[in-house]
This record gives structure tokens, C-alpha cells and sequence, in this order.
């Protein structure tokens, strides 16, 4: 099993090549290049706001764990499987801050 990806101290951006449009509560993220996409739920498109809103993960996990009651460990581990996920579908970079 793959180590899982070491957020701290980093940014997660958009690629400039992605859209995104949200439409009650949930999203579409399109990829420009690949013309793929990626569909998020409510809580994932908490998620993504989060992550693109705060200068760095950490902020996001803190954001996040003011507006859902889950253990810090749940949350952390959740968020940085979903940036994988991101990462992996070329819809964000990963950056240090």
C-alpha cells in the first residue's frame, strides 16, 4: 500500500486548465484538456472550497472541522485521500506554500 501523501505546509490549486460549476450544493469539475470530469457531492464540494479558499491544508482541515463533527484523524485522513484522488485526475497541483 502506497504511502499517503504528505500535506503539510502545502497548497492545493486549481489547475488552470479546470472548470468548475456548482449547481445546488453539488459540482462539476471539467478538465479542459482531457474533457473529463469529475462529479462532487455536497461534502466534496465543501471540501474543494476549503481546500482552494485556504492559503494551505492545514487551514483547510481547520475550516472543515469547525463545519462537520468528525474526529480530526477521520477528517484528515478523508481530505487527504480526496486530494489524492484530485492530484491523480490532474484537477489540482500540489504546492508548498
Amino acid at each position: 500500500m502506497p504511502e499517503p501523501l504528505s500535506l503539510t505546509g502545502k497548497r492545493i490549486t486549481p489547475r488552470s486548465d479546470v472548470l468548475i460549476r456548482e449547481l445546488h450544493g453539488e459540482s462539476v469539475l471539467l478538465d479542459l484538456q482531457t474533457e473529463s470530469y469529475f462529479g462532487l457531492d455536497e461534502v466534496g464540494t465543501r471540501m474543494w472550497e476549503a481546500l482552494t479558499a485556504q492559503p494551505d491544508f492545514e487551514a483547510a482541515c481547520s475550516e472543515l472541522l469547525e463545519a462537520y463533527d468528525v474526529e480530526p484523524g477521520r477528517l484528515r485522513e478523508d481530505l487527504v485521500q480526496f486530494v489524492e484522488e484530485l492530484a491523480q485526475a490532474g484537477l489540482v497541483d500540489v504546492g508548498d506554500v
